[in-house]
């Protein structure tokens, strides 16, 4: 796991290598092992290279790294889990160069320069960013993984290009002028994050996953080419149904395994985070059946019990006899995140499991560098609420006439302060019935909408969305929200599609990437593989969710090594009390940044709007903490970035 950056300029910029290595000075924390600068001044193009030492850990394994026969020249952030198999198949039909070294980079180059680029990462199994510049066309090629577990950030300069697997590196660019893209604003206050689609900055856009990106200053060239993309996947996963169960999960099971066994290989310390959830145990399962001693697991849990998971992690971890390490978090380690949040996370960002997942992170590098996660389990294979709940909701609330539903949604709003009281008496009747915290809140802003849910994509939007009306906090009227794409299934499953094309890219995946980037900690993803995913959209829906229940077949997986009494509970979540801590430890600071008229004029917020949102928090007659926090994290994001803002 590394970071990359570099430009590509007409010549504007006075050094092209000392830019690159500015540049790649800000991305120290993804790789500090060691630094690599290659630039050839004539061509315009310099890259840099942070290097995290996974896979040949010798200088062999330094990049940026030239190809044997010197045409190309290759940046690249990630790891390639088939890179030996790779290697084989040169080998056979007798392509391979001399191998100077054992690492993924240089069976790339050597893939590349047989079969190439696009040939290569249809071919290759992995999670990756990379640059490859080619010395004869004079081209400068991006390419992202399919499912875009790692970011690479493009920005338009006078000139050219650079890019970087941070905004920080293009800050540090003397070009860059760093303009707020107002639009971006909108949608992050709709829902947390600022999707893959847009940029918090203008002229600044993300390489679309599963494709290159392809530039020239010599031939005028920004083109995009897609080399596998999820849709891609979902379409061969459904082309390949079976209505055969016991074989179809057999065959998952193989798949699965083969892919954590690929994901396993590391020449540093490797474990895995274990929450005691269905996805998490079964990559530790998976993973301690293939290794001759035990693994490392890694649990982080609360003092408070109702978000405390750390129980039932341990439970598992001792059932599989794991090598495992619990952190139990006070409030105090949890608050002392937040002041680090706006740096880790270089756009705002308000998954507020974020904090959680950042100390976790940190204290699992103090053992191992490598750790596989449950991530994307959900998303593929149907485990969050909304699967089951919507379309059976939408059904139902066809048959309402408007006016019983307007009726409806008005006396729930008026109740709203009992229904979300922090310590009312229907908030504990959830706590006693397992259901997560945040039940009551959904289901109270949900209801204040139902006269406007007519189909599907609508409901989606009210389940995913934070901030249903951002439009009342701006000053000025915002875009259009990004374009829902098209997927040929239907009901739970285009909520599926939806979410690991939203949700799962622009949220879950950068929460993971940062927290885990900012301790020097690469995760790995085995639900994400290419495999793994199309071998999912193989199954009938029916075999995800069934009985009310999602992730049906990895439960069924599951039973083959872990009793399902140990896992079988309600979905929780990575939940922190955001409620709580605004009405008391985050106060201060709150109110700190609430006072501050400059970062709501940079903002383009309106102040009462916010104000009154607070006052109606602090007095319990509401429960805004989630829409107060993603509105506090986009201010204090600008209070440590607004001296970088231009115009």
């Amino acid at each position: 796991m590394c970071g990359i950056c570099g430009v590509l300029h007409s010549g504007s910029e006075t050094s092209l290598a000392g830019t690159a290595r500015v540049m790649a000075n800000t991305l120290h924390h993804r790789g500090p092992d060691d630094v690599g600068i290659w630039a050839d001044p004539e061509a315009g193009v310099a890259m840099g290279h942070k290097r995290l030492s996974i896979i040949d850990l010798s200088p062999a394994g330094a990049q940026p790294m030239i190809s044997p026969c010197r045409r190309y020249v290759i940046a690249f952030n990630g790891e390639i889990y088939n890179h030996l198999a790779l290697r084989k198949d040169l080998e056979t039909i007798g392509a391979a160069p001399s191998w100077r070294g054992t690492s993924d980079t240089e069976t790339l180059l050597a893939s590349a320069t047989h079969w190439g680029l696009i040939e290569t990462l249809q071919r290759a199994h992995g999670m990756f960013a990379l640059a490859l510049w080619d010395r004869h066309t004079h081209q400068l090629h991006l390419a992202r993984d399919r499912m875009g577990e790692k970011p690479l950030y493009l920005a338009q300069l006078p000139g050219g290009w650079a890019f970087g697997s941070e905004l920080k590196a293009l800050l540090a660019v003397p070009s860059f002028m760093a303009r707020l893209c107002r639009d971006a604003i909108a949608a992050y206050l709709s829902y947390g994050y600022v999707p893959d689609t847009q940029c918090i900055f203008q002229n600044v856009r993300k390489v679309p996953p599963g494709h290159v990106t392809s530039l020239s200053l010599v031939h005028a060239i920004d083109k995009n080419q897609p080399f596998e993309r999820f849709s891609d996947l979902l379409d061969e996963g459904l082309a390949s149904r079976s209505p055969n169960s016991l074989e179809t999960l057999d065959h998952l099971e193989m798949t699965l395994g083969q892919v954590v066994e690929e994901q396993m290989l590391s020449d540093v310390p490797l474990g895995c985070f274990l929450s005691g959830g269905v996805d998490s145990s079964l990559i530790a399962s998976l993973m301690q059946s293939r290794s001759g001693k035990p693994i490392r697991t890694f649990a982080i849990g609360f003092s408070e019990a109702r978000f405390n998971e750390a129980p039932h992690a341990a439970a598992v971890a001792q059932h599989l006899q794991t090598d495992h390490s619990e952190f139990i978090l006070s409030e105090q380690d949890a608050l002392s995140i937040i002041p680090d949040l706006p740096e880790i996370y270089d756009e705002p960002f308000a998954d507020s499991s974020q904090i959680p997942t950042v100390l976790l992170c940190r204290e699992a590098r103090k053992s191992v560098t490598v750790a596989l996660t449950g991530d994307g389990g959900d998303e593929v294979f149907g485990g969050y609420n909304r699967y089951i709940i919507g379309p059976k909701l939408l059904s139902r609330m066809k048959r309402v006439p408007h006016g019983l539903r307007r009726s409806t949604g008005r006396l729930v709003s008026a109740c709203a302060p009992t229904i979300t009281q922090e310590n009312g008496w229907l908030r504990r009747i959830t706590s006693r019935m397992h259901l997560p915290v945040t039940a009551l809140d959904k289901a109270a802003k949900l209801a204040t909408y139902l006269v406007k849910i007519n189909d599907l994509p609508t409901l989606y939007q009210h389940f995913t969305r934070i901030i249903h009306d951002p439009e009342y906090l701006l000053r000025e009227a915002a875009g259009a929200s990004p374009s829902m794409p098209s997927f040929p299934v239907e009901g739970a499953e285009w909520m599926m599609a939806m979410d690991s094309t939203t949700y799962l890219l622009s949220d879950i995946l950068v929460k993971v990437d940062r927290a885990a980037m900012a301790a020097s900690l690469e995760t790995r993803a085995p639900f994400l593989d290419a495999r793994v995913v199309a071998a999912a959209w193989g199954l009938p829906l029916e075999m995800k969710i069934a009985e009310g229940k999602g992730k049906q077949v990895l439960r069924s997986l599951l039973d083959r090594h872990v009793p399902r009494d140990l896992i079988e509970r309600p979905k929780q979540g990575f939940a922190i009390p955001l409620d709580r801590w605004l009405r008391g430890e985050l106060r201060s600071w709150a109110e700190g940044r609430l006072s501050d008229d400059e970062l709501f004029d940079l903002a383009g917020i309106k102040p009462a709007a916010v104000r009154e949102l607070w006052a109606r928090h602090q007095n319990s007659s509401m429960n805004n903490g989630t829409q107060l926090w993603t509105i506090l994290i986009l201010l204090d994001w600008l209070a440590v970035y607004r001296h970088h803002l231009t115009g």
